[in-house]
C-alpha cells in the first residue's frame, strides 16, 4: 500500500468506527417504547451517524477503489463485538473471535495483495 493512500485508509477505518455506534443507538433504541422521546432521540442519532457515514464515504471514494473500500467495511464486525461487550455486556466466544481473526485476513489479501498488483503493472 503505497503511504500516500495509508491516510485513506485509516480515514475509512476511523469512518467505520463512527459508522459502527449506528449499531449501538439501534439496539438501544429496540428497547424503548416505540416513539418514546428516547426512541426518536435515539432513530435520530442513527440518522445523523448514517448521514456523516454517506458523505464522507462518497468522498473517500475519490482516493480508494470501491472493491478495497467495500472489502475493508468488514472491519466494522471488530467494531461492533467490541461495542457488543462495553454497552450490552455481551459475551465474546472462541468462534466470534476466529471468524473476527478470518474477516481481517481476508480484508488484508483483498487490500495488501490488489495493492501489490497495481504497483507492479
Amino acid at each position: 500500500m503505497k503511504n500516500s493512500n495509508a491516510k485513506y485508509y485509516i480515514l475509512l477505518q476511523l469512518l467505520l468506527l463512527v459508522f459502527s455506534f449506528g449499531g449501538v443507538a439501534s439496539k438501544t433504541a429496540a428497547g424503548e417504547q416505540f416513539l418514546s422521546f428516547r426512541w426518536i432521540m435515539l432513530y435520530g442519532i442513527l440518522i445523523l451517524i448514517l448521514g456523516i457515514y454517506a458523505i464522507f464515504w462518497q468522498q473517500l471514494l475519490k482516493h480508494i477503489p470501491l472493491s478495497r473500500a467495500y472489502a475493508c467495511k468488514a472491519m466494522g464486525i471488530i467494531w461492533t463485538m467490541l461495542w457488543g461487550v462495553v454497552f450490552f455486556h455481551e459475551q465474546i466466544t472462541v468462534k466470534n473471535i476466529i471468524g473476527a481473526v478470518l474477516v481481517m485476513i481476508g480484508v488484508l489479501l483483498v487490500t495488501v495483495r490488489k495493492e501489490h498488483h497495481d504497483d507492479t503493472d
